[in-house]
């Protein structure tokens, strides 16, 4: 290693791990580098690793000749064209196949014993070290793959290989395994490589990045080919400094381990933080814990986890009225249930609506807590005229075509309804379930999961939707109760899923959203709270933000600091 490269590495080891993904891009970093020569200074006066492969190449004609191996067969000569990078003095370039045994079978007694290795015993990623089953010899010398003690191990298979399962096998009873046939086995015969220096060269992601296109198969069952294990290119150094460089990333890995757990440590530390203040602040009568949160607002939220309990914690205390004051003077909510009621009917007798069915007295156990003065609790469909739709036969093509947006589930990802891709036709309407819903109507996904806030979303343009979608038409205009809704079913979309019917795919059905309870407040607190919920979350979006551009700006730092190394 260089000096510069060594000053750099150091001065930047530390700067490296501020970024998300920093440690790992420094294990790999270290691996790289150490590939290259450049991670510990030569030695002159090490032996050349021409002088190495010149001892293999005897030995191996000693075995030929004792009729302990067969004659190896040729593989073909190094291009030019092939070489990656220049490697230092004393160090060459090698087909793997030449420096040892790929593949070998083990010759022991039926009666020994010995381990057995499934794929899910070796390790992946960094880590080294395998487990194994004691078994007799007999029970697994035919149909595996063979190997023993000091022997390398690599999964070949997809996507075990993509993960680094790999291992140098060791403490096998009898010094002798068989186990997983997805493996490649190199055995050390000739002495030539420090076994975990060639581990390192396995586990190094740019290895597995250039070997994955070589692999070959069906998807799924894709493997890296026998002759590219055996013909792969593999630098060679000198074997002093082999171990001079092993012992270098030993230390160096122990030095990510360290940071790791100490980033780690920190996160946990930060989560535990911000989770007793998000229960102080729920359980206090009043605001006292924001005063907390404030004074260590940076630190909390420096992680956009933070945020996102940030954003549960402030709908949890909208719909308890307790994030904004309530005011004596604003007219109750029942008021407000009467002037909906009254609507309600008039929107009956003009024929507009069916009769609704009764819905279910709210009993005593189905209030989860108490609700300030002014407030009540009310079913969805006291509130709204919920109602779903259908999917027209997609065959019929006078079905489809026409003017009317067609909304299914993927709509309600967003706040706002985007303009659908397909759009049905007034004969749809006619001779379907199909209805088209107003603009400000609340669409709600009743199958499926969602990738935002909740699978809530307010329709813009009037339209129609299918069946995996509820629709909440309001009897009362109002910009407040549509807002309040939004953000209520936005905060208890995740708690009604509970309710929802199936297993592997639970789904909601439109008499669930009906019976749904709702705190309602007054309208004019409901103008409030949406105007507070507007501020606060606008100031998380501003967090988050600015969470990106941190991490942006980490990660663009190590990638200056990892091309000066």
């Amino acid at each position: 290693m260089t000096n510069a490269t060594r000053d750099l590495l150091e001065q930047h080891f530390d700067t490296a791990f501020s970024a998300p993904d920093g440690i790992a891009k420094m294990r790999e970093l270290i691996l790289t580098l150490a590939m290259q020569g450049t991670l510990v200074e030569q030695d002159p006066a090490d032996q050349p690793a021409s002088a190495l492969l010149k001892d293999i190449d005897a030995e191996k004609q000693r075995l030929v000749k004792a009729g302990k191996i067969k004659a190896p067969k040729p593989l073909p000569p190094i291009k030019p064209e092939e070489v990656p990078y220049q490697l230092p003095q004393g160090w060459e370039w090698v087909r793997l196949g030449e420096i040892g045994i790929i593949n070998p079978r083990n010759d022991a007694d039926d009666l020994a014993k010995a381990g057995f290795v499934p794929m899910p015993m070796i390790p992946q990623g960094y880590s080294e070290k395998h487990q194994f089953e004691e078994r007799s010899w007999i029970e697994i010398k035919k149909g595996y793959t063979h190997f023993a003690d000091g022997d390398i191990g690599m999964a070949k298979i997809t996507p075990c290989f993509e993960n680094g399962k790999s291992c140098v096998f060791s403490g096998l009873p009898n010094g002798i395994g068989a186990g997983t046939t997805e493996l490649h086995i190199f055995r050390n015969s000739f002495n030539s490589v420090e076994s975990r220096f060639l581990l390192w060269h396995l586990k190094n992601p740019h290895y597995i990045w250039k070997a994955a296109p070589k692999m070959t198969g069906s998807a799924g069952q894709k493997r890296v080919p026998t002759p590219y294990f055996t013909e792969q290119l593999f630098p060679l150094p000198p074997l002093s400094e082999q171990h001079r460089i092993v012992a270098r990333i030993d230390q160096l890995m122990a030095r990510c381990d360290a940071r790791e757990t100490l980033r780690k440590e920190r996160e946990e530390k930060r989560l535990a933080v911000h989770a007793a203040a998000m229960q102080q602040l729920l359980a206090a009568p009043d605001s006292s814990a924001w005063g907390f949160i404030e004074q260590h607002f940076d630190e909390l939220y420096s992680v956009k986890e933070n945020v996102a309990e940030l954003r549960k914690a402030i709908l949890q205390l909208a719909v308890m009225g307790r994030l904004v004051p309530q005011d004596p003077n604003d007219p109750p909510a029942s008021e407000l249930l009467e002037e909906i009621e009254s609507e309600r009917l008039r929107l009956f007798k003009a024929g507009k609506i069916k009769t609704p069915k009764p819905l279910p007295p709210i009993k005593t156990e189905e209030v989860p807590y108490q609700l300030p003065q002014g407030w009540e609790w009310v079913r969805v469909a006291e509130l709204t005229n919920v109602g779903t739709g259908s999917t027209p036969e997609t065959t019929n093509q006078d079905f489809y075509g026409g003017s009317i947006p067609w909304y299914t589930s993927s709509a309600t990802n967003d706040l706002f309804a985007p303009m659908p891709d397909k759009f049905i036709t007034e004969k749809a309407i006619s001779e379907t379930n199909c209805k088209v819903f107003p603009a400000g109507s609340l669409m709600v996904a009743m199958y499926g999961q969602g990738k935002t806030r909740g699978q809530v979303s307010e329709i813009v343009i009037p339209g129609a939707t299918n069946q995996a979608v509820a629709a909440l038409v309001f009897f009362r205009s109002s910009e407040e109760i549509k807002k309040y809704l939004k953000y209520f079913f936005i905060k208890i979309y995740d708690e009604i899923r509970l309710l929802a019917e199936g297993a592997a795919q639970p789904n909601l059905n439109v008499g669930k959203i009906k019976e749904t309870l709702v705190p309602l407040p007054p309208l004019s607190e409901q103008h409030r709270i949406v105007a507070r919920i507007d501020q606060l979350m606008a100031l998380c979006d501003t967090v988050d933000q600015k969470i990106s551009d941190a991490t942006d700006k980490q990660t663009e730092l190590l990638r200056a600091v990892m091309a000066q190394v």
